[in-house]
């Protein structure tokens, strides 16, 4: 009798190890970087309206969300493409310039999303040392070969909460030979009111080899629609729309895209909420004795290095927290297995988790 193993995935799909998102099952869910006040009013409302419709296919193009964002950026509505998440914008760059033999190249303390995308693609994955929890422009120039075809710099960065100025992404710009892409990941962009700070758009407009990728899961609260958008040199944006699905996005995602775009005091609410209760927390937790890394974003590293034994495990507070509802994500994933990411969330989450922390080193 002939027995067989089934088909085989391509070489490299099994080395990856598959993304694990923040835990979901908890009553104050601080694990995911989502919006602590929620989405827009609108948003929703929009959203409801299309219950009716779902039936239809939407619009292929996101042409109503495109013009929507080009004129809340100031941006070419032709050079934008929305997408399931910007995960998906991701995977589709990395599809469409990057495969086996390949090398993709990001900072170590990067998005976990950037090594996946290249394994699936039969690249590798390089990482560059940081420095002081922030992408180090000189350690990432120096591991860039003939074989590098993409680099990924998310800034501000996933989970460290750091970012580089716009003088430091031209030089790593400057630095890189003309045919390697540059991708910046924008995602928390909103969250920065730093003078010194770009998402990129500018890189972007004067290279045809930067990208930028942003997202609706963050600061617009939207996460479950998976609504994503990347500005792109026009023929960048005319590769993506050929490989990208043809009705990636959904009806109510759009609808919702538009509204919570439109609503700009939600939004200003929502960025003066986060910069208060990071504050707070922040000052909070450092009075106990824990490290707290500096952040620009919505969520901040705790950091249990040098505490007692005992206490000074990242893991056992996390457990800890869970056993109480709280739900925070570890970093051992990221090379930072001292540390827990805390997502801002509101004023009682945070005092919550401040109590419970005190709680847990005085245990």
């Amino acid at each position: 009798m002939t027995t067989t193993s089934g088909p085989a995935p391509r070489p490299g799909i099994l080395d990856i190890a598959a993304y694990v998102g923040g835990e979901a099952h908890g009553t104050i869910r601080l694990a995911s970087n989502e919006g602590a006040l929620g989405p827009s009013p609108h948003a929703m409302e929009a959203y409801s309206r299309l219950a009716g419709s779902i039936h239809r296919y939407p619009d292929g193009g996101s042409t109503e969300l495109r013009q929507a964002l080009a004129q809340r950026f100031n941006l070419d509505a032709a050079r934008i493409i929305c997408g399931a998440g910007s995960d998906e914008i991701i995977s589709l760059l990395t599809r469409s310039y990057v495969g086996p033999g390949d090398e993709v190249l990001y900072s170590a303390h990067g998005f976990l999303m950037y090594p996946i995308s290249a394994k699936a693609c039969g690249a590798t994955p390089v990482a560059a040392p940081e420095k002081n929890l922030k992408a180090d422009i000189d350690a990432l120039l120096a591991h860039v070969t003939p074989r590098t075809r993409m680099v990924f710099i998310a800034n501000p960065n996933n989970p460290t909460g750091t970012y580089l100025t716009a003088d430091e992404l031209t030089r790593l710009h400057a630095g890189l030979p003309s045919d390697v892409v540059l991708v910046i990941d924008a995602a928390y962009a909103e969250y920065v009111d730093a003078p010194d700070y770009s998402s990129g758009v500018e890189l972007v407009e004067k290279h045809p080899n930067v990208v930028m990728t942003r997202t609706f899961s963050k600061i617009f609260a939207l996460g479950a629609l998976r609504l994503g958008w990347g500005y792109f040199p026009a023929a960048i944006a005319d590769v993506l729309n050929r490989v990208r699905g043809p009705f990636n996005v959904s009806a109510p995602a759009h609808a919702a895209g538009v509204a919570a775009l439109a609503d700009t005091g939600f939004l200003e609410r929502s960025r003066a909420h986060n910069t208060q209760w990071r504050t707070w927390f922040r000052d909070a937790v450092q009075g106990l004795g824990l490290t707290v890394h500096d952040s620009v974003t919505n969520f901040v590293l705790v950091d249990f290095a040098g505490q007692k034994p005992g206490k000074d495990d990242a893991e056992a507070a996390r457990q800890y927290l869970k056993a109480r509802g709280i739900l925070v994500r570890q970093m051992s994933a990221y090379g930072l297995p001292t540390c827990l990411r805390v997502t801002i969330g509101t004023g009682d989450d945070m005092r919550t988790v401040a109590d419970t922390l005190k709680a847990f080193l005085e245990s």
